[in-house]
């Protein structure tokens, strides 16, 4: 089974159809909505994850790697859920967050409670470094009472697992084969950049300690036990890495077919354009250029070295694409569908995030009483703390809060959107009256365009296979990109603006055969004008 003409569907199990009326989603409401992602055309669905945790992380802080989280559903459930999927055509991916476990965890509580063995699973020493948690403060906790600390390089309830004993490794690769016995198609493997840590960590106030533990060497080895450990043994598993601060260096390593590593990998660089700075919490346009020269540089630098790119534009943790890249007020529908074509006709394989196949937004909440995350809840007293007003301070959270992802995945125009008769966790988006899928497959042209692109790669080699170079790299406002596969050239332009623009097409072009168009009946020419957020594809 080859992962290249493959579209992966990511769900946000809690927000996705809750069925028990508690008010948050189930696995009975994914098994529900199969038929729908079907009618959709994917191959698979990324389910966030759904094992037992204290949820101090939304349940990458997981307590129990063998069993579902009751809130969830049952073990059987989700067995059936794996079988029903399989008979849709569908499979199941599921997210292992192998670097670090929650506090909780038996392993950690016989730690705790004085078994060296179970000590040395972790990553505990008298002398803390001088590391920053990806969650703020300090990166090491107090190891109990007995004047030592454990790593956590995310919330203090996260322990980092240590990957250089034997034993733990073992047990990781026992989680892997007990889930693929299951049935299980694929693996997205959180933040598995940064499980080899170096036998001596040392001080290292450069960009909070990240040089010294993330894309070290062992993690590449670290991999390569894993795939020959666990899904290596079957070719139609299909793994994708989360990369934090990763480089593209480091993700050709990690993809490239003969190291036996993974399949692909997730980078982030590209939803950080509209930082200020660097800054997530800041409220700024998008650094277009920057957009541009990440895309060309990892689309042809995976290209020219047989890497392979996971794309995304939205995920659990992003606010939706469309806010933060179209002018939606104006262009919602023509933007969603060049968003989608950006990276449904690249090189690479596409996920899509729950909503944006109907044009989901942003939810426009009023007040800060209506988020739950506790990430942007924590940014607001920051951003007051610093002088900002009240009125900014919200704008700012508005913008870039994960929960703008998370609201509950809107089905109809009823109450709650269809997804909960109870009261949903999170309010549904404000949106949900016009932006539904019950409207959109009855009268929209979001849903028939992805279903359009998932169809085109399958049926078009040099989707799935073809190179990648740059086109019109220096246009002020296109993105643009030329696919090659055999005797095959296929030219994609993407006006990221609301503005018309021209772009000159080449004269071999001008008698190709155009494959996607968001705006009908355009003749070809060389002055080729762009329409407001136009994408257009041209076969020759």
């Amino acid at each position: 089974m080859s992962f290249k003409d493959k579209v992966i569907y990511q769900i946000y199990p809690k927000s996705y159809l809750d069925t028990d009326g508690d008010g948050i989603g189930d696995l009975a409401g994914i098994l529900k909505k199969l038929p729908y992602l079907k009618l959709l055309g994917v191959d698979m669905i990324w389910l966030n994850p759904v094992y037992p945790s204290p949820q101090r992380d939304n349940g990458y802080d997981i307590s129990n790697y063998t069993a579902i989280n009751p809130v969830f559903g049952t073990m059987e459930e989700f067995e059936r859920l794996i079988q029903t999927a399989e008979e849709h055509g569908i499979g199941v991916m599921l997210d292992m967050v192998l670097n670090h476990v929650s506090i909780e965890h038996e392993w950690f509580q016989k730690a705790l409670a004085g078994d060296k063995r179970y000590q040395e699973y972790f990553i505990i020493q008298e002398d803390p470094t001088d590391w920053v948690s990806k969650f703020g403060g300090n990166a090491w906790a107090p190891f109990g009472d007995t004047g030592k600390y454990y790593l956590h390089l995310f919330d203090v309830t996260q322990a980092d697992l240590n990957w250089r004993n034997p034993e733990v490794r073992e047990e990781l690769f026992k989680v892997v084969r007990f889930w693929m016995d299951k049935g299980i198609k694929g693996f997205r493997f959180d933040v598995i950049n940064l499980i080899g840590k170096d036998e001596v960590l040392k001080n290292n106030s450069v960009n909070d300690g990240k040089p010294e533990y993330t894309d070290r060497p062992i993690a590449h080895e670290y991999i390569r036990m894993m795939n020959e450990a666990t899904y290596g043994a079957d070719p139609e598993i299909i793994t994708v890495g989360e990369m934090s601060f990763t480089t593209v260096e480091n993700c050709i390593l990690y993809t490239q077919p003969e190291r036996h590593e993974l399949s692909m990998t997730f980078n982030f660089h590209h939803l950080k354009v509209d930082y200020e700075e660097g800054k997530k919490w800041t409220n700024v346009p998008f650094n277009f250029s920057e957009l541009k020269r990440l895309f060309h540089t990892w689309g042809t630098q995976m290209s020219e070295n047989n890497g392979w790119n996971a794309w995304f534009w939205n995920n659990h943790d992003q606010p939706r694409a469309l806010n933060r890249f179209v002018d939606v007020e104006n262009y919602r529908i023509e933007g969603a569908k060049m968003l989608a074509s950006a990276i449904h006709l690249n090189r690479g394989t596409p996920y899509i995030y729950m909503g944006e196949e109907i044009g989901m937004l942003d939810p426009d909440f009023e007040s800060m009483a209506d988020y739950v995350d506790v990430e942007s809840l924590n940014a607001y007293q920051e951003l007051t703390q610093k002088g900002y007003s009240e009125k900014e301070a919200f704008a700012i959270v508005q913008s870039k809060s994960r929960d703008n992802a998370r609201t509950p995945m809107q089905w109809t125009h009823e109450v709650n959107a269809g997804f909960t008769k109870g009261i949903p966790w999170l309010a549904v988006g404000n949106h949900a009256q016009e932006i539904n899928a019950a409207t959109e497959l009855e009268e929209g042209s979001i849903f028939a365009y992805y279903q359009k692109l998932i169809r085109l790669r399958k049926k078009y080699p040099i989707i799935a296979e073809g190179s990648y170079r740059a086109f019109a790299s220096e246009h002020e406002s296109v993105y643009g990109f030329i696919r090659e596969h055999e005797e095959q050239k296929l030219v994609v332009l993407n006006n990221f603006f609301a503005e018309e623009t021209i772009v000159h097409l080449p004269d071999e072009f001008l008698t190709g055969e155009i494959l996607v168009d968001n705006y009908r009946a355009t003749q070809l020419n060389s002055e080729f004008k762009l329409q407001p957020y136009q994408t257009i594809a041209i076969l020759i």
